[in-house]
Order: structure tokens, then C-alpha cells, then sequence
């Protein structure tokens, strides 16, 4: 018979192990959840548990700490006082649990030498093994805990069996998987790709059966086998499922099917099979699957992967907050997206988790839960149950705290399929956020990327190509269509939803508003059959131009008025005569905040070896710009009036003609060729010296940065012990950790507070 949770009348939950009942607080419901799964899916007895035992009193100096649960390998061993096996560290929901509650878990298990330890609440699990012959920070994950009566042999291989990934590992696993599928079925690597993407979601699927309560998991090679005696298309019968899953998601086409032979599919999955991509961390599974990606393509289209180092400190100093919207119209596998998304999710947990301690502290104050009365109990779980609703984001939960972040803010399109298909699976590996992604070209609008919209751009979008003229605007580039002759419109409308796009139009509709989404459209359908760079002021009258050129226009044109942005550039626009029309571009739009040169070897494992800088901005906000544009007209005519003697002189050489009652020409073909080169060359150094004249009164600070060590070797290798002198870095002193270094972004950050710049909603100042 199961075990299961029990509650009295007044609402006090019951504790097996102590065979009494306790007020039940957030923290109490979970310790008592997970000794049921204890007890029914790994069957421990309540006689070889105990709950709230005081460890390491003497080796501690005074009082103790207690263990939230506490496992002998038998009701002997726990009679005879000898050591546990398990230690078990439980938390609210409420907490999201991080390096200190680790190491307190590793701390317990240490004291009681116990070779395994578990942190948990019911977002997060994670098992470890404790290795004595480290020191205290040097633990390992594992895959699970031993199951009662398990034999010494069993324990060991479980003590051994790393199998929640590890960066490297999980990369390397997804290596192989790879090149299974790459020398059984002779597909070349971005096929291959394809393949392994439709079993990782399988295997997602699978998961999210068993995290819905369903016991049996279909993703094993035994389950595979005993299921083809009753169906021989087990695994399409499986990929349907999946499919059918993530329909709304739009990441596989309705006739898409797996394209391995059975065996193929059979060795995969048992490569996979014992590793759960539920409990791992969604940073390790992020950075494992770049990695993954980066090797496997290497240059043939490494440039959609921003090294994770950068990444993380772009965001960083952009600070995205809740509530802002934000978009990456170069998405690739999704980098920058994910960490903006991971980062206010983080701060969400935080901001709840603060609610609850606020409110709790109003409440009982300092009272222990054993002192709590059942009325303070049900108060405390009725505020936890409220505030733990806005972590939810499913179709029950709309409008959620987590459930907007997810859904409206955040965007991001890429140009090829199958990495707008990568960052979709990438989004939903992470938590979600993925229904902004789309397969489309950058520089033209869907759904909810379009002009003056954002309030944070992050992006490293493609340089060194060119934008042809040949490149032109498709009909098909567009959600809605032009009317055809005769046909009727709806009152107030423009345009006619394209067939298939029904569903879709009308949520956008819903969201952005008719007349705002039909006008974005109009960017496409306005233009269909003009060249792309036509759409944007830096040179469309060229033969081609350069992507990074387009793109800072793009994302300038995104950006609401006051909005933030970084973007990686080729150094060669910060510098180069020919990109100054750029430089004067961005200056008359934006204020540059900062500007941090990297080292040359940054992105190498994406086989770019251009040199590379960050560039950020703030668009000004329609005041500024009204600033801007007045200093530079005012200085413009202040010239025109110094050089007018001249300017009228060589204006009336071109405009001469011949009268009738001149014998002789006062001016002829070559006069008037000189005058217009002169005039020509005048108006440029007009315009050039009104436009230094309106930065020099337009002047502000402006932080600048140059970095040799950015968390990346020159063979483009990555991880923690490598120096990084983008992020602040720490070190563990006394159980604690201590700031050893303090990176760019900490510096950005204090010069954001000394010129009192209004980055965003924390900072105070003005941006004048």
C-alpha cells in the first residue's frame, strides 16, 4: 500500500516518520511529499528514516543544524547510530536552490559521512555523491540514490554513474549520437542533426509523460522492444506523438518523419536513455548543446553560435527586466534569447521568494514552524499558493508572471530553418519561450517584431556578406495578402489573411491591434518587389551592401524610443573610412554607451578570425532627437551663411545659360563641371563640420573597454577556470563566496550610476 500525504481537520499535514502532525508550511509539505516518493518508489521504511536530526553539534561548536531527512541503509544501522547513507535537503518552492544550499547538503553529508546527499523541492532535484578525498566545494552529480536493498555492487555503480550531464559530457554524448547516426546511415552532419533533434524531443515528450504522473517510460530500448509486439511502427507511432505535442510549436512539418533505420533509432535511444534531461541543469544542457553544435558544424555555420562567455556578459550589461521586450532579429541557436529569458526568470523566483519572507516575517516573525498556530499555517500556505501561481506557464496559467515572459517578450527570427528550428528546441529545453521564434528573414516584420516595439536588442548578426539587389521583397515574405481585383475587405482593413494563417493573424490581431499589425505588414506588402536594402537609409542605392550595416538599422528601427541594444561588429566599422557613413548613422540616432574591443581569438571556434567589438546603445527618445536634429540644423545653417558668398557663385555657374545678347559665354561645359565638383565637396565639408560642431555641444561620456581575456583560449575553448575580465569572478573562503575580481560589467555599472544615465528602470538620471 502507498503512502500518502494526510491532513487533519485543521489543515496540520501528517509526518510518517514521527508519527504526529505539523503545521503545515510550504516548507513541511514538501519534506513530506518526498518521503512518500521515498517510500513508494524507492522503498525505504519509515523505521530506517528520521526527520529534523541535529548533526555535528560537537564538530559545529554549539547547537547543531538539522537534516531535513536522514537514511540508514537499514532500521539496524539507524539503531546502532552508524553512519547514514543519505542526507536530504528540502526546500519551499518558493526558493530557488543555488550553490549555498548544495553546499549546506554536501556540509550534512560530510558531518555524518554519509556518502550521498539530495537537494529538493518540486521544481529541482539533484543527487550527490560526496568525495572525502576532496576538499569541501568538490562534489559530484549523480544520476539517482540507491534504492532499499540495493547490493554493495549496485551502490557502487550508482556512487559512479555520473549521468545527470556535465557540460563536456553531455556534448560528447550528442557527439556520438552523431556519428552513429553519421556512419550507419551515411547522412551528412546538418541531416544528422535533423535526427538527433526528432529523438531529443522524443525523449522530451517521454519525459513530460512521466512528469504528468504517467509511470511507464516509453523512451527506453526494452519498453522499444516490447512495444513492437503489438506495434511494429512503435517508433513513427512515438514521433507522431511527439509531433502532436508540439504542434502549435511549428518545429516539424506535418509529414515529417524519422529517417533512421530501426537499429539507428534503437542504438540512439539507448545511448540516451539513462540520462534524465529533466533534472538537468538547463545552463549545462544549453552550453553542452552549442558546444555540440559548434563541433559538429564547425565552420559551415558556426557563425550562428555566440561563445556563451559573451553571451552572458552582454546580457549582463544590457540588464533586461521584467515586463521589457526583447529580440534577437539574428537569432541562431537562440543564445542571447535563452539567457534573457533564464536571467528575468531568475529574478521573478527572486522577487516572489522576497514577497514570501516579507509576508512571513509580518505574520509569525521569527517563529520556528513547530510554534506556528494551524490558522498562521494556512495563511502562510494560502500567500505561498498565490505566489507561487505566477511561476506557473501552461494553458491554465495565462497571464502569469512567468506565463507573459514566456509569451510576450520574447522574439527572435533567423534565416535558416533549421537553426529557427534549433533555437525553438534550445527555448524549450530552457523553460520555454520559444512561440516569438520564427524561420524569416531579419530585416522584414512578423508577428511581433517590428518598428519601434523593443525595449532590448541583443544580437551578433552576420558581417561580411552582402545584401544584393537581387535580393527583393517576396509576396510570400508576408503573413497577410493583397486584396485581388474585386475582392471585398473587411471596414478598416487593408489587407487579406494569407490561407493557413487564420489561427495566427487573429492572436496578432489581439495582441498588437488590427490597424498596428496590418501597418507593420505594410513594410513587406507595400514593397513587394523592391530590394530588401531599399527599406533602409545606410546606402540602399548601392548594387549590394553589407549585412552588419543593414542589420544596425534594422535594430535601431526596432528599438522603441529609449531603448538599449548590443551588437557584435567587425572592428573595421568602428574605424574604417568607409564605414563612416555608419558611425555618423548611429551617432545621429543613438547615444553610444559603450564600446569593449575583444581579442582576436574570441570567436575562433565559430572559424571567424575577424576581429571583433561590442557596441552599445540607447536610442534616443523623440526629445533627444528633436535636440539632436535642431543643434545639427542650426550648425548647418550658421555654415550655409559663412560660405554663401561662395556657395551662390559656384550655384550660379551651374545654373548659367547663354542669352541671346551675349556674344561670348561667360561660362562654359567645363566651368560648370568644375563648379558642381566644388560645390559638391563644399556641401560634404558643410555637412562634416556642422555635424563635429553638433557632437561637440552634443557631448557625453562614453565607456570604453579593451579585454585580452574573455573566458576563451585561442583554440576557442571554454569554462570556468579559464580568466574572464568580462563578469566579476569569486572564490570560496569559509563557506562562502568571496569577489576575487571585478569584471567590465560591474564597471559599466558604477559608470551608469557616476554620469546618473537612466540605462534602464534601476538606474535614475537622464539621458541627456
Amino acid at each position: 500500500m502507498e503512502l500518502e500525504l494526510q491532513y487533519s481537520k485543521e489543515g496540520k499535514i501528517y509526518s510518517h516518520i514521527r508519527k504526529e502532525y505539523l503545521v503545515a508550511t510550504p516548507e513541511e509539505k514538501v519534506r513530506q511529499a518526498f518521503v512518500c516518493i521515498l517510500c513508494n518508489e524507492y522503498n525505504y521504511s519509515l523505521e530506517q528514516m528520521d526527520e529534523e536530526l541535529e548533526i555535528g553539534a560537537k564538530q559545529r561548536g554549539g547547537g547543531g543544524a538539522r537534516a531535513d531527512i536522514v537514511i540508514w541503509k537499514n532500521h539496524q544501522a539507524k539503531n546502532n547510530k552508524d553512519n547514514p547513507l543519505i542526507v536530504v535537503e528540502c526546500k519551499a518552492d518558493s526558493i530557488k536552490i543555488g550553490e549555498n544550499d548544495y553546499l549546506q547538503g554536501e556540509l550534512y553529508a560530510r558531518l555524518t559521512e554519509a556518502p550521498f546527499f539530495v537537494t529538493h523541492n518540486n521544481y529541482e532535484t539533484k543527487f550527490w555523491r560526496v568525495k572525502r578525498d576532496k576538499i569541501p566545494g568538490y562534489r559530484q552529480q549523480i544520476s539517482n540514490i540507491p534504492k532499499n536493498g540495493d547490493s554493495e555492487k549496485e551502490i557502487e555503480k550508482i556512487f559512479n554513474s555520473l549521468v545527470v550531464f556535465k557540460e563536456d559530457e553531455f556534448a560528447n554524448l550528442l557527439h556520438r549520437c552523431h556519428n552513429i547516426i553519421r556512419n550507419i546511415e551515411k547522412l551528412d552532419p546538418a541531416a544528422a542533426f535533423d535526427e538527433i533533434a526528432k529523438i531529443l524531443f522524443m525523449k522530451v515528450y517521454a519525459e513530460r509523460e512521466l512528469l504528468k504522473g504517467k509511470r511507464d517510460n516509453k523512451f527506453t530500448k526494452e519498453h522499444f522492444e516490447n512495444a513492437k509486439e503489438y506495434n511494429p511502427d512503435f517508433l513513427e507511432w512515438l514521433f507522431e506523438r511527439t509531433k502532436k505535442d508540439f504542434a502549435k510549436d511549428q518545429i516539424f512539418l506535418k509529414d515529417e518523419k524519422i529517417n533512421l533505420k530501426e537499429h539507428t533509432a534503437i542504438k540512439i535511444i539507448e545511448e540516451l536513455q539513462i540520462y534524465n534531461l529533466s533534472l538537468t541543469s538547463t545552463d549545462i544542457k544549453g552550453i553542452a548543446f552549442e558546444k555540440f553544435l559548434g563541433r559538429t558544424f564547425r565552420g559551415e555555420i558556426g557563425q550562428f553560435f555566440t561563445p556563451r562567455s559573451i553571451v552572458e556578459f552582454m546580457v549582463e550589461m544590457i540588464d533586461p527586466l521584467e515586463n521589457e521586450i526583447s529580440c534577437d532579429p539574428a537569432s541562431g541557436s537562440g543564445g542571447f534569447l535563452i539567457r534573457i529569458f533564464s536571467k528575468v526568470r531568475e529574478d521573478i523566483q527572486k522577487d516572489i521568494i522576497r514577497q514570501y519572507e516579507e509576508y512571513k516575517q509580518r505574520l509569525v516573525g521569527n517563529k520556528t514552524s513547530d510554534k506556528l498556530t494551524a490558522k498562521q499555517a494556512l495563511k502562510l500556505n494560502e500567500k505561498y499558493e498565490e505566489l507561487n501561481k505566477e511561476l506557473q506557464n501552461d494553458k491554465k496559467s495565462i497571464n502569469t508572471r512567468l506565463f507573459k515572459l514566456s509569451n510576450y517578450c520574447i522574439f527572435g527570427t533567423d534565416a535558416n530553418d533549421r537553426m529557427a528550428r534549433t533555437s525553438k528546441m534550445n527555448m524549450i529545453m530552457h523553460g520555454d519561450g520559444h512561440g516569438g521564434i520564427h524561420h524569416h528573414n531579419g530585416l522584414l516584420n512578423i508577428n511581433g517584431i517590428f518598428e519601434n516595439r523593443f525595449d532590448v536588442i541583443l544580437t551578433n548578426p552576420p558581417f561580411g556578406s552582402q545584401v544584393e539587389k537581387a535580393d527583393v521583397i517576396q509576396a510570400s515574405d508576408a503573413q497577410l495578402r493583397l486584396p485581388e481585383e474585386g475582392e471585398k475587405l473587411e471596414k478598416g482593413r487593408r489587407f487579406i489573411i494569407r490561407d493557413g494563417f487564420e489561427e495566427y493573424i487573429q492572436e496578432y490581431y489581439k495582441l498588437y491591434g488590427i490597424e498596428v499589425y496590418e501597418n507593420a505588414q505594410s513594410q513587406i506588402l507595400d514593397n513587394i518587389g523592391k530590394p530588401i536594402a531599399s527599406l533602409f537609409k545606410l546606402k540602399p542605392d548601392l548594387q549590394s551592401d553589407k549585412t552588419e550595416h543593414l542589420f544596425i538599422n534594422r535594430c535601431l528601427d526596432l528599438l522603441k524610443p529609449g531603448g538599449r541594444m548590443g551588437i557584435v561588429l567587425p572592428e573595421g566599422v568602428f574605424n574604417t573610412p568607409n564605414a563612416e557613413y555608419v558611425r555618423k548613422f548611429v551617432e545621429g540616432r543613438a547615444f553610444i554607451r559603450a564600446v569593449i574591443s575583444l581579442p582576436s581569438e574570441t570567436f575562433n571556434s565559430a572559424k571567424a578570425s575577424v576581429k571583433c567589438s561590442i557596441l552599445f546603445l540607447q536610442k534616443f527618445d523623440t526629445q533627444t532627437q528633436q535636440k539632436w536634429d535642431t543643434l545639427l540644423q542650426t550648425h548647418k545653417e550658421k555654415f550655409e551663411i559663412e560660405f554663401s558668398q561662395e556657395l551662390d557663385k559656384l550655384q550660379e555657374i551651374i545654373d548659367y545659360h547663354k542669352s541671346k545678347e551675349e556674344k561670348i559665354a561667360k561660362f562654359n561645359a567645363e566651368d560648370k563641371k568644375k563648379a558642381r565638383k566644388t560645390l559638391e565637396e563644399l556641401q560634404k565639408k558643410i555637412h562634416k563640420d556642422s555635424w563635429q560642431e553638433a557632437k561637440n555641444d552634443f557631448d557625453y561620456p562614453i565607456f570604453m573597454a579593451e579585454t585580452e581575456n574573455v573566458g576563451i583560449t585561442s583554440t576557442g575553448e571554454t569554462g570556468e577556470n579559464i580568466p574572464n575580465e568580462l563578469i566579476d569572478s569569486y572564490e570560496n573562503k569559509d563557506d562562502e563566496k568571496v569577489l576575487k575580481q571585478k569584471g567590465i560589467a560591474s564597471y559599466f555599472k558604477e559608470f551608469l550610476q557616476e554620469h546618473k544615465i537612466a540605462w534602464n528602470a534601476n538606474y535614475g538620471g537622464k539621458n541627456e
